[in-house]
């Protein structure tokens, strides 16, 4: 491959001074004439007049130099092609997520990191955050997003996101009637949540043992879709995530339940095994996911969202 010996030549052929042309490409000028003797000894042609006072292109080294710029940018083309094939993100992106983060967060990310790596094939399941867990920990998903927390020492836990949570009800229910609501009127109340495993549920377990509180009764729905249905109908509060009730909040469906002097926040955060950090697939996802995280949701003391 004469591709040193190309851009030597063209390198020559424009400053038209052999010192300069080997101080330009940081090679020695023996090199220099060197590559254009191996050219003129492959073509069997002159490239250059020369002479103590100027050195001339030639006629044949003319059409050479034409040839030359165009053969030295298509190999240089490819190699860039070539390079950009080897490191084109590609191949499997399994992504866990527990429900609350992949029915309502993951669907923008998704949408972004697709258009950006069209050749990556993604693969979401989705479960609460005992499940994801285990599939992180099985390496049935290469990193997953979970509203809970896990001491599984064994695993790398980072938090990405904030979440605020909302005790919400029908417009209808008695709380919903009230302008001042303190954390004792959660005394004896009725609550659908999410089962067991699910950071959701842990959350409001955790409200509900730190105020003292006790439930009248608790109904589990592994659904954060039939949790709200159930509510809208009439029966109890739920504790949910900003991200789940904005639609029906803002269709007058749900009404917010504010306690006064309490707010509820948690962190979301991505779990992974050491050993999937350096997997190029993750890394691009974790970058995806820093970029295409949705603005705060803010809640309006009205009970209205805006974005």
């Amino acid at each position: 491959m004469y591709y040193d010996a190309l851009k030597t030549f063209i390198t020559l052929a424009e400053v038209k001074n052999f010192t300069k042309t080997a101080e330009l490409l940081h090679i020695s000028q023996p090199s220099v004439s060197l590559h254009i003797k191996n050219l003129e000894k492959e073509f069997q042609t002159k490239l250059f007049q020369r002479s103590p006072k100027y050195l001339k292109i030639t006629p044949t080294g003319e059409v050479l130099y034409d040839r030359a710029k165009q053969m030295v940018s298509i190999y240089e083309q490819t190699r860039q092609d070539i390079l950009e094939l080897h490191h084109s993100i590609k191949g499997e992106l399994k992504i866990g997520a527990s429900f609350t983060i992949g029915e309502y967060i993951l669907p923008a990310v998704l949408f972004d990191l697709h258009k950006q790596y069209p050749k990556l094939e993604l693969q979401v399941v989705i479960g609460n955050t005992d499940e994801i867990v285990q599939s992180v920990r099985l390496y049935q998903v290469d990193i997953g997003l979970i509203e809970g927390q896990t001491n599984d020492r064994e695993l790398s836990v980072h938090s990405f996101m904030k979440d605020e949570l909302f005790i919400v009800s029908s417009p209808s229910h008695p709380l919903a009637l009230q302008r001042n609501v303190s954390i004792a009127d959660l005394q004896n109340q009725e609550w659908i949540t999410r089962e067991n495993g699910s950071g959701t549920r842990e959350y409001l377990n955790h409200v509900i043992r730190s105020n003292g509180l006790k439930a009248k009764s608790i109904l589990s729905i592994s659904s954060n879709q039939g949790i709200k249905e159930t509510i809208i109908k009439g029966m109890g509060l739920s504790l949910l995530s900003q991200s789940v009730i904005e639609r029906e909040v803002e269709y007058g469906e749900l009404s917010i339940i504010r306690v006064k002097d309490h707010s509820f926040t948690r962190t979301f955060s991505y779990v992974y095994s050491p050993v999937m950090r350096n997997k190029q697939n993750v890394e691009v996802f974790l970058k995806s996911l820093n970029g295409s995280l949705p603005a705060a949701v803010k809640i309006t003391p009205s009970g209205k969202m805006d974005s």
